[in-house]
């Protein structure tokens, strides 16, 4: 079989991709997949040292693909220097071209903070990266992004804002709450698309946490909480961004990937 054309996997072909929260987990796999597509990709996080591994591990995954592989370092959990931190580096990821695509899937070690035990500082921090960062990059990006319906902003929310686990109150509030960010801002941002990907549980590098004696078992709760019986891979989840980054029609929209778990 030929093709006279390549008319669905170029879509991305040349296109300026930011992957905040690209240095692990679901980030770096949506940097690969974008990578893939023939897209350049700037990948952020907030350690230097992660940072420089994890483009080092994309050049070697990738070495066809070393021009179009860049990172930054952005600090994103302190509120007060917050859109300093995020203004400087999207001014210099856009020196050349402005972006084309940003997909936020950036977020600290979550604190499970039970609502009787909460204080206002306690609430306050749960958001600081996933929430009010996702907010201030908002507020920023139309100016360092191309007009018109083939950008797009992609939100990371989770499965738990619809079905919180015991305990997950404050995180489920700023799921949704995040949310309806995504709304507003498909409203506010027009016609620069906007849209959330919603996982449920997926095995990633914050798993290394769990001792090894009980990762099993971990692992084996989720699979059952799920109509797949299996637990997610940031790679299957990395389609979702991909999607919403390619599809020019779609926005306000929630995709989710978690095996089912709403179901069950």
């Amino acid at each position: 079989m030929s093709f006279t054309k390549i008319k669905y996997i170029s879509k991305l072909s040349d296109s300026h991709v930011l992957v905040l929260g690209g240095t692990s987990g679901i980030g770096f796999c949506v940097a690969e997949a974008c990578l893939e597509h023939g897209a350049h990709v700037i990948v952020s996080g907030s350690r230097q040292e992660k940072l420089c591994k994890a483009l080092d591990r994309l050049k070697a995954a990738y070495p066809d693909a070393s021009s179009r592989i860049s990172g930054y370092t952005c600090d994103l959990s302190q509120p007060d220097q917050l859109e300093v931190n995020l203004s400087n580096l999207l001014s210099v990821v856009t020196t050349d071209r402005k972006l084309d695509h940003i997909a936020f899937t950036a977020g600290d070690a979550l604190k499970i903070t039970p609502v009787s035990e909460a204080t206002p500082e306690v609430i306050r921090q749960t958001g600081n990266v996933r929430f009010l960062g996702a907010l201030m990059l908002a507020k920023l990006a139309p100016k360092y992004l191309s007009p018109g319906p083939a950008s797009s902003i992609t939100l990371t929310g989770g499965s738990n804002t619809h079905k919180p686990m015991p305990g997950w109150t404050i995180i489920a509030s700023y799921g949704a709450a995040t949310e309806g960010m995504t709304r507003g801002l498909a409203v506010d941002l027009k016609p620069i698309r906007v849209n959330m990907v919603s996982p449920g549980a997926v095995h990633t590098e914050l798993f290394a946490d769990i001792a090894e004696d009980r990762l099993e078992d971990v692992l084996g709760m989720m699979r059952k909480a799920t109509a797949t019986g299996e637990v997610g891979r940031p790679e299957d989840v990395a389609e979702a961004y991909l999607y919403c980054m390619r599809d020019r029609l779609v926005t306000d929209s929630l995709i989710e990937s978690n095996g089912g778990r709403l179901l069950v």
